[in-house]
């Protein structure tokens, strides 16, 4: 069942999802959680796509900020609001509120979204696009105990996480970091199959991939070994090397769907690592509310203290360049990059 409504207010919305319910039956709905996604007109129906299947896991109220761009001065000093309310089979397993902003409401859409809240319920804000330089402190952001963004949307995604790590919040998290959770559990699994110590490490991906940076960021973070990072033709992450005291170990995905597992004395082994569609990822990210301590480390280990890579290290005048400086051990030389990206 749809409602649309026209130059409307959060009070005539809230009526509208109770009318809406009762015309469908389901006075009283099991929901876990209000989802706010924040995005253009452009991405907002792969958007609400990717929610409207993630809900199936998480029930939740979804709540679709449109930021729509007036023309003329006169119309931008109008303040309008549009509502179009899905509820039923529309909405998957919850609710759906798309609401679409005219000009001066466009900065004040947390008023507009507060009231539409679920009471009791925890808040998570994803920005599709466009997301906020610091989300924590983003008006929307601010309503949230967990703020979802996606580097990879980003025009120069590899400075966006140097952005991130700058403002980090607990309670952020990223889309690039969750695309390569089954990357860092097959390698965690390898090392405990056969104890060794690790000397170094190379990760290997499709430019301008910020997942590849992270994964890189967590191998350094973690093995406390130089992680270099090299440029390949893709798709998305592509191998994982790394060197130990018994041999190579080898993670390697050609074809962005099947992998092969080399371990010393061991045969090769045939592993399933698909690439999810957002859908999935935004359905792992609900799963926790807690702060992901692993990514802030992650995070904040420093895209420019990685081996090689060329698009990641600061340019002259980046402001960034004087954070990478300081964050380097006094007396040491941060070695060269060669690829920065995604």
């Amino acid at each position: 069942m749809k409602i649309d409504l026209t130059e409307t207010t959060s009070s005539k919305i809230n009526k509208a999802l109770v009318e809406g319910r009762r015309a469908v039956g389901t006075p009283a709905i099991g929901m876990v959680l209000t989802l706010v996604i924040v995005t253009d007109e452009e991405n907002a129906y792969d958007a609400l796509k990717a929610a409207n299947e993630a809900s199936r896991e998480h029930p939740s109220r979804t709540l679709v900020v449109v930021k729509r761009v007036s023309r003329s001065p006169r119309d931008r000093a109008k303040a309008r609001l549009d509502a179009e309310v899905r509820v039923g089979t529309d909405a998957g397993t919850g609710e759906t509120v798309i609401l679409r902003l005219y000009g001066e409401v466009i900065d004040h859409a947390q008023s507009v979204v507060l009231p539409l809240l679920l009471p009791d319920a925890p808040v998570v804000v994803w920005w599709a696009v466009n997301a906020p330089l610091d989300p924590a402190k983003d008006p929307l952001g601010a309503l949230a105990q967990r703020r979802v963004t996606d580097a990879y949307a980003a025009e120069q995604p590899v400075r966006e996480l140097s952005a991130r790590a700058e403002t980090y919040t607990p309670g952020d998290t990223d889309l690039s970091w969750t695309r390569i959770t089954p990357w860092r559990s097959m390698l965690a699994a390898a090392l405990d199959q056969a104890p060794c110590t690790v000397g170094s490490a190379e990760v290997e991906g499709e430019e301008f991939n910020p997942s590849c940076e992270l994964l890189a960021m967590w191998l350094a973070d973690r093995l406390k070994v130089p992680v270099t990072r090299k440029v390949s033709g893709g798709p998305g992450l592509t191998a994982v090397r790394m060197e130990s005291s018994i041999g190579s170990i080898v993670l390697d995905r050609p074809d962005g769907s099947l992998a092969t597992l080399c371990m010393p004395h061991q045969p090769d082994r045939a592993v399933a690592l698909k690439r999810r569609d957002t859908a999935e990822l935004l359905a792992e990210e609900l799963r926790r509310l807690d702060p992901d301590d692993i990514y802030a480390a992650a995070l904040k280990y420093g895209v420019d203290r990685l081996g090689e890579g060329k698009d990641s290290a600061p340019t002259a005048g980046d402001p960034a360049a004087a954070g990478s400086a300081a964050a380097k051990p006094a007396g040491k030389k941060a070695p060269a990059r060669k690829a920065a990206a995604k």
